[in-house]
Order: structure tokens, then sequence, then C-alpha cells
């Protein structure tokens, strides 16, 4: 009887070992394909303007993944303090990203000062931002501009956020004026 347990054992450690090893293949090749999946995400503007304001704010999350942000979260919602995506880029640069959807792209409202000053408030001191964006793919009334440089804050509009969403290269190589990186990056 005793034998009879003991195979009983062997074989049901033998069948843990095998499912252990078929759903550590699995996990593995699931993330290679998010990876993948990643490195070539592109959108054109008519696919994020037929979007949700959500939907939104996870394309431009995802775009921050793409670009080597792997702590990149969509956190915008009810009481996220004028933060829809925060990331770390690989230079240890901490973004706070406020996202504007409209669903006219360009022929929407523009997005005004208030939405600055809300973002300008609340990045650096709430989140602890290095970068601040604001981005839409609609446009900016005409005060935003020299707002945003006074402060310090990013604007990317509809041709910017178009540039960014279709090509490959990251955010922080279209920008300019950036702040310097806190660490070399994985990219230097």
């Amino acid at each position: 009887m005793a034998d009879l347990h003991w195979w009983l054992l062997v074989v049901l450690a033998v069948l843990a070992v095998a499912v252990g090893g078929w759903w550590m293949a699995q996990r593995a090749q699931r993330a290679e394909w998010q990876r993948v999946q990643a490195q070539g995400l592109r959108y054109q503007l008519a696919q994020l303007d037929a979007l949700h304001h959500r939907q939104f704010e996870h394309a431009v999350r995802d775009l921050m993944h793409r670009d080597g942000c792997g702590d990149a979260v969509q956190v915008g919602g009810a009481g996220d303090n004028g933060a829809d995506v925060k990331a770390t880029d690989p230079f240890g640069r901490r973004w706070v990203i406020q996202c504007k959807h409209r669903r006219a792209g360009l022929a929407g409202s523009a997005v005004g000062t208030p939405d600055l000053h809300v973002l300008n408030g609340t990045a650096r001191q709430l989140h602890g931002a290095d970068v601040v964006v604001l981005v839409t793919n609609g446009r900016f009334s005409a005060n935003c501009a020299p707002l945003a440089k006074s402060q310090r804050l990013h604007l990317v509009d509809r041709r910017v956020l178009g540039q960014w969403a279709s090509d490959s290269r990251p955010l922080w190589e279209i920008l300019s004026r950036l702040p310097a990186p806190r660490r070399p990056g994985a990219l230097s």
C-alpha cells in the first residue's frame, strides 16, 4: 500500500513540474509578444480621433511604454489631480501627462489656459514631475504657448501628436527644452 502512494506522489510531482513549465513558457511567450507589439505600435490621427477620451489616455500610455517607459501607467479619472499618464523615461525623468481628447479633432474646441493652470499647479508638487506635458488631438488657444513656455510646460498639439504616434521616435526626441537626465539611460 505504501508503494502505491509513493508512485502516486511521483506522478503528481512530474505532472506539477510539467504544468509549471508549460505555464512559464506561455508567460514568457506572452511577454515577448507584448514587447514586439509595443515596439511596432503606431497610431494615425484618425484612429486617435475615433477613441473615447479614456482610450485616448491608454493610447498615450502605450506610446510612452513603446518608447521605453516600462512603468507607464494611466491614472486619469476622478481625483487624478491633473495627471492622466505617469511614466519614467530611460533617463530617470518623471513624466506627468494630461490628455485632452477632442472628438472632432482639429475642428473641436481649443484647449485653453485653465487646463494648463491646473496641470502646472499639480504636476510637480503632487506628482513629482520633471517633465510636464499637455497632449491633445486638437489645438491650443493662442494664450497657451506663452504660458507653457514661461512655466516649463510642454504642449503636444495635433501636429506633434501625429508625428509622435506614427513614428518610432520617442517624445523626448521630438520636444525641446527638456530637463537634464537624472541618470544615464539605456538609450544613451
